[in-house]
């Protein structure tokens, strides 16, 4: 702390040194909260993206990429597995294909998916994006598979199973909703569901390294000068690589693989409502209700507040190998991601005291 003090006398006149000490100390705790979490041992590594009125407030990498070798993290260059932040990235994909007249909102799966098996109750599009049409959860270890499927492939998985609840009556999170809301848009679009994704949302965004986990071969990243990170699971006090999967079948739902400056890029794009038009987002950022009450997601977004009463938007995700944290908060203009590459680590405590605390003392 005296180092910082010390820069600061020098280097701002008297008037303002009380204020730029305040400012440090924030950044200071802050930037230390983050390290914590690795000289604690609660993660291998993370990479943080923080943005306020688009101005990058804090971009860095903690910790290690690779344990073993000892490779360090680049927020713009190291891959994480972004878990249900992919969420978010079919969301506005659903959004692009409603502008384009290829579906609509309330479109019945069936409409784009006729071979799906018929259920006592039709269900749509908006209530897959939204988790209200009764489709089920994970059963065993089907959260972490690691089959070679195709998107259409891996309806056999939950195609034959009963609905838990009649659609729009009830609200069960989970990733074969968007299992299926991937099919139908690829149906619709007449191509590859990731092709229209990278097409349609992630080009125009500039995400160019957020990928496929099909998509991401020696050749591509060598091409870039990106990597990917190893990925892990908590094992006592250390960590040991975690299981090998293959998620390209759920990708909408929980595939995708990104750096956090392209998340945080995703979210600065959507304060400044590019891509989609205002009346298409406020179609997919509008809280869902079910029986009158707010089920506190959207479509593909979660849609909720803070433990400060903030707004915001966006999506926590874990997955193998993987914890992540996307937010989007559209008064304060903040926009906050978070990558780590270990399995729900059990660190949301501190990443909210990092977000909801320390955050709002930077300039």
């Amino acid at each position: 702390m005296n180092r910082w003090i010390s820069f600061f006398k020098h280097s701002f006149p008297k008037s303002s040194l009380r204020k730029s000490i305040e400012e440090a100390t924030g950044m200071v705790k802050l930037d230390g909260t983050f390290q914590s979490l690795v000289d604690e041992k609660k993660v291998p590594g993370l990479s943080v993206t923080l943005l306020k009125n688009g101005v990058q407030l804090l971009q860095k990498g903690y910790g290690m990429a690779s344990l073993e070798d000892k490779k360090p993290i680049e927020p713009k260059t190291t891959l994480f597995r972004v878990a249900s932040i992919s969420k978010c990235i079919t969301g506005l994909a659903l959004g692009k294909m409603v502008e384009e007249g290829l579906m609509s909102w309330d479109d019945s799966l069936y409409d784009h998916v006729p071979y799906y098996p018929k259920k006592s109750f039709d269900m749509t599009l908006r209530q897959l994006a939204s988790h209200t049409a009764g489709i089920r959860g994970y059963q065993g270890k089907e959260f972490a598979l690691n089959q070679p499927w195709g998107i259409q492939d891996s309806i056999a998985i939950f195609k034959d199973d009963h609905l838990v609840f009649e659609p729009g009556q009830g609200y069960l999170y989970n990733s074969f909703d968007f299992v299926l809301l991937s099919l139908a848009i690829q149906e619709a679009s007449g191509m590859p569901f990731e092709d229209y994704v990278r097409e349609n949302v992630l080009l125009p965004l500039e995400m160019r390294n957020t990928f496929a986990p099909q998509a991401v071969s020696a050749s591509v990243l060598g091409e870039r000068g990106i990597s990917t990170s190893d990925f892990y699971t908590r094992a006592g006090l250390s960590f040991k690589k975690a299981i090998a999967v293959n998620n390209q079948y759920k990708l909408g739902g929980g595939g995708y693989l990104s750096t956090s400056a392209d998340v945080a890029g995703m979210g600065q794009a959507i304060l400044e409502g590019k891509l989609l038009k205002s009346k298409t987002y406020k179609q997919l950022l509008a809280p869902q209700k079910v029986k009158g009450g707010s089920v506190y997601y959207g479509l593909g977004f979660q849609v909720s507040q803070d433990g400060k009463g903030r707004d915001f938007i966006g999506h926590v995700g874990n997955s193998v190998g993987a914890y992540t944290n996307f937010f989007v908060y559209p008064k304060e203009k903040w926009v906050v991601s978070i990558l780590i590459n270990c399995t729900d680590p059990k660190v949301q405590e501190d990443l909210d005291y990092a977000i909801q605390v320390l955050l709002p003392t930077l300039p």
